[in-house]
């Protein structure tokens, strides 16, 4: 798992790390429970009393969680098993004034403490802290909500970089669209996905659509601690951002702006909203992608470099499953970085080698 810090000598990760059940567990362990992972949005918990329950990476960690907005519109991230019997607390989004598990009638505040429970007026030393349910971390950037079951680092970590770049961007008015959202099960190991979308490397031998959109010359990414952005610069400076007189890409004719958190989120942000990413392992060599389009310019959606995102997922879906057929082979071990167009991919492997090393793997 070493990746050398140089990425002119580095080799990539090798093979086995994408077919070996062992490697992937060890992952979901030391990554995938050491994280943020984006859970809902605000419009899901707009009033007092919304209680939204959620499966923190469904098919992963498959952990129970509930968002609440309580009557004084603070929001919470709890988790959903009630602390009597093990029952789900809450199976469906709803309107309440408290929490009640249906199986012996427990009650909790919208804040996770404990309010009531029927038949136990003769237990000792009840209730106490451990009756509440337990606190999930959570964080929210603009209109996103975000949680974890024990990240390793703050939120801000990788938000804040993001937060300054497109803060003039109106992504708080932006309204999921469910006719431009969808899922697709991908036949490949999570980590093939990412790195698929790490590097523009592959843009003009899989995206021809996307290659007449943006220009190569310009493509760049910037590697930050737990993040990295891929700047789209228009190839025609057509349908592109109006940037502000203090952004540092002023005088570019910005088309996109591909932001990955790690590990498995991406926000693209275009002239026309947000496309985000959630990848989903669920096995070796399976995962899920979730695709969510969040709009606030609909006049803009079918044109620029973020006009044709089912046809780019397609391609790009075609390629990673070719790519995981190849590195099962007994012949493949491991390959090297361009240094010009795989410093995101570079940096994605690094921080897998941290994690999934030998403190990694004890931190899990």
């Amino acid at each position: 798992m070493e990746i050398d810090a140089d990425i002119r000598r580095a080799w990539t990760l090798p093979g086995r790390f994408y077919a070996d059940p062992q490697v992937y567990e060890r992952t979901r362990n030391a990554v995938f429970a050491r994280s943020w992972q984006l859970v809902a949005d605000a419009e899901s918990l707009r009033l007092p009393g919304q209680v939204h329950p959620v499966t923190l990476l469904e098919g992963c960690l498959d952990e129970p969680i509930v968002l609440t907005r309580d009557r004084s519109d603070a929001l919470h991230c709890l988790s959903n098993v009630c602390t009597h019997r093990g029952t789900l607390v809450a199976e469906a989004p709803d309107r309440a004034t408290c929490l009640t598990c249906r199986y012996h009638g427990r009650r909790f505040e919208l804040d996770g403490r404990f309010r009531s429970m029927p038949e136990f007026e003769r237990c000792e030393d009840f209730p106490t802290e451990k009756d509440d349910l337990p606190r999930v971390p959570m964080a929210v950037w603009r209109t996103f909500i975000f949680a974890g079951l024990a990240p390793r680092f703050g939120f801000e970590e990788f938000s804040a970089e993001m937060d300054r770049r497109v803060r003039f961007l109106p992504i708080e008015q932006a309204r999921l669209d469910p006719t431009r959202s969808r899922d697709y099960l991908v036949k490949c190991n999570w980590a093939l996905y990412v790195e698929n979308y790490l590097e523009g490397f592959h843009i003009p031998f899989v995206h021809a659509s996307l290659a007449a959109a943006l220009d190569y010359g310009q493509y760049r990414t910037e590697i930050h601690r737990y993040s990295s952005l891929q700047l789209g610069v228009s190839k025609g400076g057509e349908d592109v951002f109006d940037l502000p007189a203090d952004s540092p890409d002023k005088g570019l004719d910005i088309a996109a702006y591909y932001y990955w958190l790690f590990p498995n989120t991406m926000l693209n942000f275009y002239p026309w909203g947000v496309s985000v990413n959630v990848v989903r392992p669920l096995g070796v060599d399976r995962t899920r992608v979730s695709f969510l389009s969040y709009v606030w310019d609909e006049s803009r959606i079918s044109t620029g470099a973020g006009a044709d995102l089912d046809r780019v997922e397609r391609e790009d879906e075609a390629v990673v499953e070719a790519v995981q057929r190849g590195v099962r082979s007994r012949l493949y071990d491991r390959g090297r970085y361009s240094p010009t167009r795989e410093q995101g991919v570079h940096h994605f492997h690094r921080l897998l080698a941290e994690w999934v090393g030998k403190t990694g793997a004890s931190d899990g």
